[in-house]
């Protein structure tokens, strides 16, 4: 009887441990960063580091790609999208159109852009997390340019983003029921952070801070 007790004690033991084990495990959060150079730099680690900061355990996975336009990306994304499903994210975070806006032949007519992005959301809506979830996509508004532009943008580029990318943006994410971070009034707000086409250090820092401020909504 002593040793069966014995037995049964360390038997459940053993398993509580298995049981707590699995449930610290599924309180790492999982976060997909998909978009292009803005996406490829520091926010995502920035990102990671507020999470941690928060008591929050979490995995930011960068997937920025530098160069990308709409079109360049859902081909990337049509390529690689079983090696990225295996990430299980909780999160999806999207952020594209800036190279879309150039004036070389990156350049994507507005109704061309809709459409990429729309695909890309179709596969993106494919991931789930590993509690068999749809991963729950946000896509963001991308900033202005600054003031000083250079080719391979203009003035009409400027334009675009205020006039024809930044709405489609918004009409995309009412129709997906997606939701929407609005980094360009971020930019607008504080141009400081935007020195050139890319943030500076402390832009990407605010950022990161952006893109938290409507995930922890979403952050059991």
């Amino acid at each position: 009887m002593f040793k069966f007790k014995n037995w049964f004690i360390f038997a459940a033991f053993f398993f509580l441990v298995i049981i707590f084990g699995c449930q610290k495990r599924q309180k790492v959060i999982i976060i997909l960063c998909a978009g292009d150079s803005i996406t490829n730099s520091s926010y995502p680690f920035y990102l990671e580091q507020e999470l941690l900061s928060q008591g929050i355990k979490a995995k930011v996975y960068n997937f920025g790609r530098n160069g990308n336009n709409s079109g360049q990306y859902l081909k990337f994304l049509i390529l690689n999208k079983d090696w990225l499903k295996e990430k299980h994210p909780d999160f999806i975070l999207l952020q594209l159109g800036t190279n879309d806006v150039r004036v070389d032949s990156d350049f994507t007519p507005t109704d061309k852009f809709y459409l990429n992005m729309k695909k890309i959301i179709s596969i993106f809506r494919e991931f789930k997390n590993r509690a068999e979830k749809e991963s729950i996509i946000f896509i963001a508004t991308i900033p202005p340019l600054p003031s000083k532009i250079e080719f391979p943008f203009s003035e009409k580029s400027k334009e675009r983003i205020k006039k024809e990318i930044n709405p489609i943006i918004r009409k995309i994410a009412q129709e997906e029921n997606l939701i929407l971070v609005d980094n360009y009034s971020l930019f607008i707000e504080n141009p400081d952070l935007l020195a050139d086409i890319h943030p500076n250090e402390k832009g990407y820092k605010a950022l990161a801070e952006n893109w938290y401020s409507e995930l922890k909504e979403f952050i059991k």
